[in-house]
Order: C-alpha cells, then structure tokens, then sequence
C-alpha cells in the first residue's frame, strides 16, 4: 500500500511539471490500436505518455514510427492528474511549421487561398499563408454544410477548382493537419433576415422541395425551407404528409415555430382559396401568438 501511494505521488509530482505546448520524449513501451504507451524521459517506472491514434504524424505511414523501443517525440496536447497520463501528438514534432501556423489562428480570422480539390467529403483549399500540408492538396478544409445557407446538391454549383475563395477559420484539426474553414460565415444568413420579417401564424406561398419520412420540405423564401410535419393518421405510418404536394409543386403554408438558434423552422399547411374544404393536409392557419 505504501509502494502504491508512493507512486502516485511520483507521479502526481512529475505531471505538476509537464506543460501542454512543450515537447517531451520517451520510448515506446505499447502499441495497440489506439496508438502507443510511451516511459517518457524522467519517469522510468513505468509508461506516463499517450499517443492517440488521431494524434500521429500526419501521412500514409504514421503507425511506423510506433514501434515498441524506438524513442519518440511528441507535443504535450494535455496533462491528465486522474488517469496519470500526459497525452502527446507526433503530428506537432514532425510538421512543426505547419502545426505552429495552425495553432496560431483564432476562429473568426479570415483566409484566403485557391480551391485545390472537391471531394465527397468536402473541398480543400490550398492557402496563400502558410506551409502546404505533407499529404493533402490544400491545408484548408471546408465540409459542405459550411460552403454555403442555401440548400444545394452539387458542391460544383458553388466552388470550381482552381475558383479564389474566402472563409473565415473555425478551428484546428489537429487529426488531420487541417484548417476547418466556413465560407458561409462570411455571407448573409438568409434564415435570419427570414426571421425578422415573419410572424407565427402568416401565410406564405411555397414551393415543395422534397419529401423525407418525417415530413415535406417547403421553400417559403430563397434559401429558407421550413418543414411540415405529418398530422392525424398518416403521422402514424414513416411517410410523407399527403396532400401537401408533390415535389416542385406551389402549395400554401403557415408559420408554426421558427428556431433563431437552432435556424429551423415549422409549418403547416393551409387550403388555399378555391381548395376543397375535404383536401387532405388541408386546415386552417395556427392562431397568432
């Protein structure tokens, strides 16, 4: 019992000193399939360092360099008092200078560079500051939710290879060595200004987008979709409201609920002068609240 308490207040006393940001060494103790164990320089009893499976260096071949005896260096990305660990990243010694520049931005700071590839995934860009990245063709990355408000099928629609673009950072993605960048923080939002000008309970004229288990998307306004949900039976059964109308069709809708935050917004559908009052969907809008 006093062996153990005497070790972990080694332990407890060699974490005090370690600092996130500084580069420690050590040699591999473990490999498995979440990275490696490492005795880290100073502490030889037994193995305090971890590196992740997303902290390794960034390129086809990261898991070489974890092999059981061989001395690895690492930036301290976090200290762990509880669990007695000091986690590491080999990504920031072996990329310093792009980890340095990447850890140097701050969300909101704007960048520039050249669309290099558009992907399933999302589309890189290749930045006009700072290193190119050792694997991908662009240190910049923008996922498709991020590219613009405004619902669109095909990335192609809104970035061409080789286009200039702007995006504002978002954070760093220490896993893969990459700038997380937003082009639509620099737009507009449509949702927004849809919000200032409405009220629950007004009318409005849309046109069907597309129909989801859950319901029927409705375009109210150009790039602002609201949802109409299923009501009565058919909210029973995974299937579209019927009666709402078919996909590309005009239909008339109230508003139930708009989410500033969470940018969502409910409708319902309302009969529309000369519509049959027996229309299914059909029903009047929701009282003013």
């Amino acid at each position: 019992m006093r062996v153990e308490e005497g070790e972990r207040g080694a332990v407890r006393a060699f974490l005090a000193g370690v600092r996130v940001g500084e580069v420690r060494g050590g040699v591999v103790a473990e490999v498995t399939s979440r990275g490696a164990a490492v005795v880290l320089d100073g502490f030889p009893s037994r193995p305090l360092g971890a590196v992740g499976a997303l902290d390794l260096t960034w390129g086809p071949r990261a898991e070489a360099d974890l092999v059981v005896g061989r001395r690895v260096t690492g930036e301290v990305i976090g200290v762990d008092p509880d669990r007695g660990e000091v986690r590491m990243s080999t990504a920031a010694t072996r990329h310093p200078l792009l980890w340095r520049f990447l850890k140097g931005l701050r969300a909101g700071r704007v960048l520039s560079g050249t669309v290099a590839s558009i992907e399933s995934f999302g589309v890189f860009v290749a930045l006009d500051e700072g290193p190119a990245h050792p694997i991908h063709p662009g240190v910049g990355f923008v996922t498709f939710p991020e590219l613009s408000w405004r619902y669109f099928e095909d990335p192609s629609d809104l970035v061409r290879v080789g286009e200039r673009v702007s995006g504002a950072f978002l954070y760093f993605d220490t896993s893969n060595g990459e700038a997380r960048l937003s082009l639509r923080a620099l737009l507009p939002d449509p949702f927004q200004e849809f919000a200032d000008a409405v009220a629950v309970g007004q009318v409005l004229r849309g046109r069907v987008t597309k129909a989801v288990p859950f319901g029927v998307f409705v375009e109210v306004a150009d790039g602002v979709q609201g949802l109409v949900r299923p009501t009565g039976p058919t909210a029973e059964r995974p299937a579209a409201p019927e009666g709402v109308g078919a996909e590309g069709e005009e239909v008339t809708v109230a508003v139930v609920e708009v989410d500033r935050e969470r940018r969502t917004l409910l409708l319902s559908r309302v009969r529309a002068p000369g519509e049959p009052d027996g229309a299914p969907g059909s029903g009047r809008p929701p009282t003013r609240r």
